[in-house]
């Protein structure tokens, strides 16, 4: 079970309440889609129960220091796209304000799993074999919206936050 969050922008009460909901619903790995917004998210995200990843967002500033605090505490920097092998799954994960770098992943169609944010709408779709999955945002959304997905049965959750 993975949870996936993005666009926190450093608002730290919904990415509180967000990362609580996907632990509360027994995640085993938390992945952030970027537009982290700070270290206070981070320090949600942080230990290894479940472990943490995220990915840089067009409006992730201070990436140097950001990641050295990330890395401090033990969370991934995946950078602008990276992969992870979970579940036996390939996952690809970029915030999605790169056309350049989604295109890169569906052409290739050698992931399960694309998981984007940026829009803040939460979509899920499919592209050849490759699952697209945007679990929406925490900030400037209708509806604050998070996603947990089980890897073993392909079951996605669209998952409000209150």
């Amino acid at each position: 079970m993975i949870g996936i969050l993005s666009d926190t922008h450093g608002r730290r009460d919904a990415a509180k309440a967000g990362a609580e909901l996907l632990r509360s619903r027994d995640a085993q790995f938390l992945i952030h889609c970027g537009d982290v917004g700070g270290e206070a998210i981070f320090d949600l995200l942080a230990g290894d129960d479940p472990p943490a990843s995220f990915v840089w967002g067009n409006n992730d500033f201070d990436r140097q220091n950001l990641a050295g605090y990330a890395a401090s505490i033990g969370i991934t920097c995946l950078d602008s796209l990276g992969t992870l092998a979970l579940g036996g799954k390939r996952v690809a994960v970029t915030h999605g304000d790169h056309g350049s770098l989604v295109r890169k992943v569906l052409d290739a169609q050698d992931h399960d799993y694309l998981l984007v944010g940026h829009s803040h709408v939460p979509s899920d779709t499919r592209v050849g074999r490759t699952r697209v999955i945007n679990p929406g945002a925490l900030f400037r959304a209708a509806e604050k919206t998070v996603a947990l997905l089980d890897l073993a049965t392909d079951r996605l959750e669209m998952l409000t936050v209150r």
